[in-house]
């Protein structure tokens, strides 16, 4: 009997490309669009509306002769992911809805309603890949990998993902390139061979972000202050004298340490490193966000993206937010390990050593990383792959 397969039709060349594999390999596959949560008016016209999407997974299933259905997800959406990016934004984190996507929806609601319908797998059109291996016990142990596609590797969106999700889904396009995918997708005369990515939230499409926060979050004018690049040099030649926890906390400034330069309208609607959106002109370099305060409505700032203020080499995890994907190397409180780690999607992987503590996660980078910005996503990996993550605290 053929094994059912359930794919995330996305619209995209992608995922199309995905399940015309999974065909070709014998698999009875199904077709499914998630429709989320959607809001026209933060929407960015013509930047994949998702009823264009829906038609184009609509002509792919026919053009691959496989059942396709639309499922409303916008309910679970809206609760998971909506509701969570506004209450980060509040308390003046930054969050990654692609991430979270990922694991409440496509790899747990989606999930549930493929496995409802009888299916032994889901697939997705990611690039990344998947091992497996008996242990020692005879038990299986999934290794999730990074894509072959250097460029397109997505790993990190999964960074969150369980053995159990792992055991259930299939990644059919990760051991190909971006351009085999498209080759493959005209080959076979599929619409949307041609289309662009996606460059918006999962499965929502480009919004504006600013509009999208001041639905719940209302503008509150306050001072944007300009810190000068002689105090954080100050702390940062003071690191080796510091504890771990320590250099894990953020650059702390007051008013009193640097220049009132202008206003802004809500300290909830910047992020550690943004540079674009303050309409602030007159000085040599461009000015970047090099620190939020939510509570006191304040945005600190510096000059240049080398301005020492935006830079440390160590992050914290707390307890309850550390994700071991291999939950059998978790680390015992006083254990650490030399890991590759990102703290962004396609950031290039850097050397950093873990440190497990009764507090929680230590995470100490070889060199100084720019805009560690609390409610990111931390994954480290071991050469191609990935072991776990966590929440930048």
């Amino acid at each position: 009997m053929k094994k059912r397969v359930v794919i995330g039709l996305s619209g995209g060349v992608d995922s199309s490309v995905a399940a015309y594999l999974l065909k070709k390999e014998g698999y009875e596959v199904i077709g499914l669009f998630m429709k989320n949560w959607h809001d026209e008016s933060v929407t960015l016209s013509n930047e994949c509306p998702w009823l264009e999407d829906s038609n184009d997974a609509m002509l792919v299933a026919e053009k691959l002769g496989i059942p396709f259905q639309t499922v409303d997800l916008s309910k679970e959406y809206k609760e998971r992911i909506v509701d969570y990016m506004f209450n980060e934004y509040a308390q003046g984190r930054t969050p990654n809805p692609d991430v979270l996507c990922n694991r409440e929806i496509k790899f747990d609601v989606f999930l549930d309603i493929a496995l409802s319908l009888g299916a032994d797998y889901v697939a997705t059109g990611h690039y990344c890949q998947k091992e497996a291996f008996q242990n020692k016990d005879e038990e299986t142990v999934y290794r999730l990998l990074a894509g072959k596609d250097n460029n397109k590797d997505q790993s990190y969106f999964l960074c969150q993902l369980s053995q159990t999700q792992l055991s259930k889904v299939l990644f059919p396009i990760g051991h190909l390139k971006k351009a085999e995918v498209r080759e493959i997708a005209t080959t076979q005369n599929l619409v949307t061979a041609d289309k662009k990515d996606s460059q918006g939230l999962c499965f929502i499409g480009k919004v504006s972000l600013p509009d999208f926060l001041q639905q719940q979050l209302k503008p509150k004018a306050g001072q944007i202050i300009k810190i000068p690049e002689t105090l954080s040099a100050y702390e940062n030649q003071n690191e080796a004298k510091q504890t771990l926890d320590q250099k894990a906390e953020k650059h702390q400034y007051e008013i009193c340490d640097g220049t009132l330069i202008g206003v802004h309208q809500g300290a909830h609607f910047y992020t550690i490193g943004q540079r674009k959106g303050l309409g602030i002109g007159g000085f040599e370099e461009p000015l970047f966000v090099i620190d939020t305060d939510v509570e006191e409505n304040l945005i600190y700032v510096g000059e240049g993206k080398s301005h020492p203020g935006l830079y440390r080499d160590t992050l914290k995890v707390a307890s309850e937010e550390i994700h071991w994907i291999r939950t059998d190397l978790t680390l015992e409180i006083g254990d650490s390990l030399k890991v590759s780690a990102r703290i962004r999607y396609r950031q290039p992987l850097q050397k950093a050593t873990l440190f497990q503590t009764k507090e929680g996660l230590y995470i100490t980078f070889e060199e100084h990383q720019s805009a560690i910005t609390p409610g990111q996503f931390v994954a480290w990996y071991e050469g191609t792959e990935l072991l776990g993550s966590g929440v930048i605290g």
